[in-house]
């Protein structure tokens, strides 16, 4: 039976979701804005408020051991992060270890394999908006899962086939068994997966040819011509190479030949320290820097770039006051 305390604590949480779904959203967007920022590639970025009913449910489940359900269930507000590849998720772990305060830091799968065995495979941490927090803040926290895709899809099919599923008593061991070898199969595809892209960003590092076409610049063909130009970078998401393509026609470059002149007098690999990247940026990143290194106000100022000009600003800051393409 539902404590008094708790049955107000569910009353006020039901009270307050609207403050709830809207903190979910800004955290949402603030996490979005700090990952594209960084130039980290993902697949999603989505979040959820938990809702009264999975409040409820969460306080009557732990009824014994709750005394303020409102701050001892932390993932009121929660964001998942689904990236491609497992080095991405350390990526995005210490970018938001750089801008949040960390509250709790769990690697799930870390976890498991430290039991020796196979199983659900997430990074969870707890942060906060106060980067010297040391305690739970409803209206300041959000729990943060970091998942890969096969991460994901395994952690997603299992909850389904365990929790809205009828698996007969005799069948669960067997189920228990399959899931865990589906774990380790998957895991190994997460390896590969790195694989691939290392060797594939290695290879397209090698490519030389300027890439012609027609006079508006594609974001296919800039994608390209970007792994050959910045060998070693991380691809980046199809929306930011169509952006800079969009920021590059403003500029009135609409081919490879007029961006690779544009580039030939930019100083790419100290702009990038002057960055002070502790992570490796995507190509599209790359190019952002340099672009905005090369025609510094101008580049801030275009139409495209209206949503994120105090950003720009503040990256423009860390760059020398001069630059040899000051002056175009």
């Amino acid at each position: 039976m539902t404590r008094r305390p708790h049955r107000q604590a569910v009353a006020a949480y039901a009270a307050n979701h609207a403050e709830t779904q809207a903190a979910t959203e800004e955290f949402v967007d603030l996490i979005t804005a700090i990952i594209d920022d960084a130039g980290i590639n993902y697949l999603s970025i989505t979040g959820r408020a938990k809702s009264p009913k999975s409040f409820a449910g969460k306080v009557a489940l732990r009824a014994d051991e709750l005394t303020d359900p409102l701050v001892e269930i932390t993932d009121q507000v929660g964001v998942r992060v689904i990236t491609y590849v497992q080095s991405d998720i350390q990526a995005v772990a210490a970018l938001l270890t750089e801008q949040f305060g960390v509250l709790e830091d769990r690697d799930l799968g870390l976890e498991a394999a430290n039991e020796g065995r196979f199983g659900y495979a997430s990074r969870h941490l707890l942060v906060s908006r106060d980067k010297d927090a040391h305690a739970y803040d409803p209206a300041r926290c959000a729990s943060v899962q970091l998942r890969t895709v096969l991460q994901h899809a395994w952690a997603e099919f299992e909850h389904d086939a365990r929790y809205k599923g009828d698996v007969p008593p005799e069948h669960a061991s067997d189920l228990d068994r399959r899931f865990t070898l589906a774990a380790g199969l998957l895991e190994l595809a997460d390896r590969e997966f790195s694989l691939i892209r290392d060797r594939l960003q290695s290879g397209l590092g090698e490519v030389t040819e300027v890439i012609s076409g027609d006079d508006t610049l594609s974001a296919t063909d800039l994608a390209t011509f970007l792994a050959g130009r910045y060998a070693g970078s991380g691809f980046s998401r199809a929306e930011h190479y169509a952006l800079s393509a969009q920021l590059l026609g403003e500029l009135g470059i609409t081919s490879i030949e007029q961006l690779s002149e544009v580039l030939a007098t930019t100083d790419s690999d100290g702009t990038m320290r002057a960055m002070g990247y502790r992570y490796p940026p995507g190509a599209a990143r790359r190019l952002d820097d340099d672009l905005l290194a090369s025609f510094r106000e101008r580049y801030v100022d275009l139409p495209g770039n209206a949503d994120r000009r105090s950003t720009l600003r503040g990256r423009l800051q860390r760059l020398p006051d001069r630059h040899p393409s000051d002056d175009d």
